[in-house]
């Protein structure tokens, strides 16, 4: 498959997630950040696949962020959570250029591992006031989402490969069919 299609793929598969709404509404609730997004990291593109955006930063789904520019791409490389309470007073972060560039003062991202150990992406909040996120209660809520959507994106997963079997089959019998029809008219005209 193209790289786009399969992002365009990953978009859609977020999307069929029912529970993803309630996720991302439920971390800014629990956090007051007024922005979180499921994004898609590659090791070439940032890709939002579903969001809630309350501080108006202007990302829709599909919209993309330069690689470089963001944390995510440093969490795939690292596949660890970052948890940044106030950028100004963290002395790793205070200079660093992601903060620098979109104007937050808060951020979480927690990796979102698939079941089979491939990383997929993130999932993140930002906020440009500084927030009580580095607990044990937002890390095991973040964890337990992530966990949640690596579940999700692996059913969607089987039940594509299941489907896809099972259109193999279907071919498989209509050319068995045809194959047997013709057979028995050859031998009937004979």
């Amino acid at each position: 498959m193209h790289p786009d299609k399969d992002i365009a793929k990953d978009i859609h598969d977020i999307n069929q997630i029912p529970i993803i709404t309630n996720i991302l509404n439920v971390i800014c609730q629990s956090t007051g950040m007024g922005f979180s997004a499921v994004a898609r990291v590659t090791d070439n593109k940032w890709v939002t696949c579903s969001l809630r955006d309350d501080i108006s930063f202007g990302l829709k789904p599909g919209d993309e962020l330069e690689l470089k520019t963001t944390i995510c791409d440093e969490i795939r490389d690292h596949q660890n959570p970052v948890v940044i309470d106030y950028v100004d007073e963290d002395p790793e972060f205070k200079n660093h250029h992601t903060p620098l560039q979109y104007g937050f003062q808060s951020y979480i991202s927690i990796p979102i591992i698939r079941k089979d150990g491939r990383f997929f992406g993130t999932l993140c909040a930002i906020d440009p006031k500084p927030r009580n996120l580095n607990s044990s209660e937002t890390l095991q809520m973040f964890k337990l989402f992530s966990d949640l959507i690596s579940f999700h994106l692996n059913s969607i997963e089987q039940l594509d490969y299941t489907q896809l079997l099972l259109e193999k089959e279907r071919e498989l019998n209509r050319l068995t069919e045809e194959t047997s029809k013709k057979f028995t008219d050859i031998l009937e005209n004979k």
